[in-house]
């Protein structure tokens, strides 16, 4: 193994796998699903055990409908609040292994730890140091992790994705020597971290349809058509990457985004109250964080009895606000301008170019600004009540009407039930 050693550690199958922690069970011979049954058929299965993906080779992800006919199969309700401690608790774990600039949290389950400085503390090698984690993860929390470990982050991830899970002890090392041996042996390239559907159609022209014709393209026409990334992908196919776990990325401009996939088909007008639901608790958001927005953008999904398809569309605003009415009638503006005669199944909302309120507005001829303020410092007295009281304190009487979503919604984690 090289000086530099990295190590990305999975929880296998998380949600099925907290779910059988939970009930003394185990998720090699348990077939577990987590999913609300009482939903609908076409309610997503958010995790299955292993038991269930090697014996009835169930995906990780479908829908109720979609699955086989299996003896004493158990459906757990979705408890995002609890599988959110599970994970607090994990990485409260990593950090008694490693500094916290040398983690990074990529996901609920996953997380990459820069492992070089730790080795003589532990009196162990690389190996040892995660399998002692490994260990007390199953310990103390009875859930099975596994790992991939390399000299770089991308290494480390490649390994774990087509080594480290696939059986036990569940850990494996791909050092500069494993890149032609078992990089480029990994088809198609959409199963290479990185590597999207799209990158790969666009490499596909090139005739690039695999690592090692990557690794041994020419960089510039890389660059040429991919710009930077290009020169990205050249390093990845040739095991280089130049991360620094230490160099957290802070995004040059952030965005609020909420949305939800409906469990029916709405028309227009019924789409219409979900849309100023999600305005409204967004706005809630934007102040919190005492912000105004300058872009708000809708996404509209439409359903399969529609044949599907929708739209994306994005508006600047003349002046930033954190104003409820007015930023419904932006995006009901994009709303009306763009939809088809279609049912929707799925609404979106996102706010951008969010900048610090300074406690002034610039002045508009077709607004009454002592009327903005007094609506702001009541909006403000509502946000405090639901703070203090929680989200459904304070509603819109339109929350009691059937189509409204926004009290279930409140009851979500992730759009799933706390």
């Amino acid at each position: 193994m090289g000086n530099e050693v990295y190590a990305v550690i999975d929880l296998k199958s998380f949600y099925a796998s907290c779910e059988c922690a939970a009930r003394g069970l185990d998720i090699f011979s348990t077939p577990l699903v987590v999913a609300d049954k009482s939903r609908s058929v076409n309610s997503i299965v958010m995790s299955v055990t292993p038991f269930l993906k090697q014996r009835y080779l169930v995906p990780n992800v479908c829908r109720i409908g979609d699955l086989p006919n299996v003896p004493r199969m158990i459906y757990a309700k979705p408890r995002m609040s609890y599988y959110l401690e599970m994970s607090a608790k994990i990485v409260s774990l990593f950090l008694d292994y490693v500094a916290e600039e040398d983690l990074h949290v990529y996901s609920i389950d996953e997380s990459f730890l820069r492992i070089t400085p730790y080795l003589k503390l532990h009196n162990c090698d690389a190996m040892g140091f995660v399998a002692k984690i490994q260990k007390e993860i199953m310990d103390r929390y009875g859930l099975v992790a596994t790992a991939g470990l390399g000299p770089n982050m991308f290494l480390a991830k490649a390994c774990l994705d087509n080594e480290g899970k696939k059986k036990p002890p569940y850990r494996a090392y791909w050092g500069e020597e494993d890149v032609k041996e078992k990089l480029w042996r990994i088809q198609p390239l959409t199963k290479v971290w990185g590597i999207a559907k799209g990158i790969s159609t666009r490499l596909s022209k090139r005739g690039i349809r695999s690592l090692e014709a990557l690794a041994k393209s020419s960089p510039e026409m890389l660059q040429e058509e991919f710009g930077v990334i290009g020169l990205d992908l050249h390093d990845m196919a040739n095991g280089i990457d130049r991360t620094d776990i230490r160099q957290k990325y802070v995004p040059k401009e952030r965005s609020l985004t909420q949305g939800q996939v409906l469990m029916k088909d709405y028309s227009a007008e019924e789409a219409l109250l979900v849309i100023k639901e999600i305005v409204d608790e967004l706005c809630v958001r934007l102040r919190q964080g005492n912000e105004v927005t300058g872009c708000v953008s809708l996404f509209i999904g439409y359903s399969s009895t529609s044949l599907g398809g929708g739209f994306n569309r994005q508006c600047s605003l003349n002046l930033p606000t954190d104003d409820n009415d007015l930023l419904f009638e932006a995006v009901r503006d994009l709303f009306y301008r763009h939809k088809d005669d279609k049912l929707i199944r799925n609404i979106s909302i996102a706010f951008g170019k969010l900048r610090p309120y300074n406690g002034y507005r610039q002045q508009s001829l077709l607004e009454d600004e002592g009327e903005l303020m007094e609506k702001r410092a009541l909006r403000q007295a509502m946000d405090r009540i639901t703070l203090s009281y929680g989200r459904n304190a304070v509603l819109r009487a339109s929350a009691l009407l059937s189509n409204s979503t926004v009290i279930a919604r409140h009851g979500m984690i992730g759009g799933h039930a706390a």
